[in-house]
């Protein structure tokens, strides 16, 4: 019984041990068949860590930093755009102002010796009857000489011609050239005053209503200046009218004066005074300042300007007052003239659009109605068309000689 016993025992344990083998054949799979064969591609060079040394091809030598070219403004490989570069506007070298009129003289003898050669005309007549001499006292009338000096003028001529009897072209041009100059006035102080002898800066301040060219005037003036070696500061004082500060402060830089302004509908009077203290501070020889010209027939805006005046002269008296007119507006000029010499002190005129269709005469007018000279004229749209009034050279144009 036993042995039957040991036999089944031994009988399971290999029938066990043939089964395991069986299961353990059946799950084993079989080998993927071996991938083809990689090409043969050199592999690119390791990064080198931070602190490592790179490697450089062995065919190319190593460069220095120095060695690389690197584009402007930055690091390798990195390009940097630059703001574009903002020009400085180009300082401009005015011509010189001495003997300026006289090589203006042809523009103003084409628009102003109709006047001359009116006159030479009818006092090259054989007769000089009454209404000869009231076609003279015509002429002189529309070209805006005024009443009171037409009158003169003429009671002048009348004489000297009846003395001297016979009369050629040339004689005849040499009296009305005397009668002339004596009626503009040689012995006038002409000069623009920007020298104080005990202080700088000199003090101007440019006065007239909008539309007479006040502002280019102003510009203009400072050109004149520049060309005769002064220093300049702009004081742009006409607040209320658009662009005006803009206008005068491209007239300066063109020329390298420095311009000083406030806001827009700011106060007028600050703005002059701010200019004329900048203008001791920088130790300029010439403060301009441009003020508002509105309407003349407005009292406050009248009284306004006198303001400026008034607080200007806390600094310093103002060396000139001067007044801007546009020759072309005739007899409308002196009322203007009239209402500006009420509120300022006017020391000069500057006679504008004198190149047009201007009637030379106005010059005489306006002297003789606030008894103080033209010292300055412009005779067209140039830069420097402004001009110091000479009246050899004035009536020279007139009479074309």
């Amino acid at each position: 019984m036993e042995t039957v016993i040991l036999a089944v025992v031994i009988a399971v344990v290999v029938l066990a041990v043939l089964g395991g083998l069986v299961v353990g054949s059946r799950r084993k799979k079989p080998l993927p068949p071996p991938p083809p064969a990689a090409p043969d591609i050199t592999a690119p060079p390791a990064e080198p860590h931070v602190g490592d040394e790179a490697e450089t091809p062995r065919e190319e030598p190593r460069r220095t930093i120095e060695e690389v070219d690197l584009p402007d403004g930055g690091p390798a490989g990195v390009v940097v755009e630059e703001p574009p570069a903002v020009e400085a506007p180009e300082i401009e070298i005015p011509e010189p102002t001495a003997g300026r009129l006289v090589r203006l003289r042809a523009r103003l003898s084409r628009s102003q010796n109709a006047l001359g050669k009116g006159l030479l005309t009818l006092l090259s007549r054989e007769h000089l009857d009454d209404d000869t001499w009231e076609e003279i006292e015509d002429t002189l009338l529309t070209a805006d000489v005024g009443v009171l000096p037409t009158q003169e003028l003429v009671d002048r001529l009348r004489e000297r011609v009846k003395v001297l009897g016979t009369r050629t072209p040339e004689e005849l041009r040499g009296l009305l050239r005397e009668e002339l100059l004596k009626l503009v006035g040689t012995d006038l102080d002409r000069t623009v005053r920007t020298e104080p002898e005990d202080r700088k800066p000199g003090i101007v301040m440019v006065v007239g209503v909008n539309g007479t060219g006040k502002t280019t005037t102003t510009g203009k003036l400072a050109r004149v200046l520049v060309a005769d070696g002064r220093t300049v500061v702009l004081g742009a004082a006409d607040t209320f009218r658009a662009a005006a500060a803009d206008q005068l402060q491209t007239w300066g830089e063109r020329v390298g004066a420095h311009t000083v302004r406030g806001p827009e509908a700011g106060d007028p009077a600050s703005v002059a005074f701010d200019a004329v203290k900048e203008g001791k501070e920088m130790g300029v020889d010439v403060v301009l300042i441009d003020t508002a010209g509105r309407l003349h027939t407005k009292t406050g805006l009248m009284d306004e300007l006198g303001k400026v005046k008034r607080v200007v002269e806390k600094h310093a008296p103002l060396d000139e007052v001067l007044l801007v007119l546009d020759a072309t507006t005739g007899q409308n000029g002196l009322v203007q003239a009239r209402v500006f010499a009420e509120v300022v002190d006017i020391t000069g005129i500057v006679l504008t659009k004198l190149d047009g269709t201007a009637k030379g005469g106005i010059v005489v007018a306006v002297q003789r109605e606030l008894g103080v000279p033209v010292k300055l004229i412009g005779l067209g749209e140039g830069a420097d068309d402004l001009a110091p009034f000479e009246p050899e050279a004035f009536v020279d144009a007139l009479i074309g000689e």
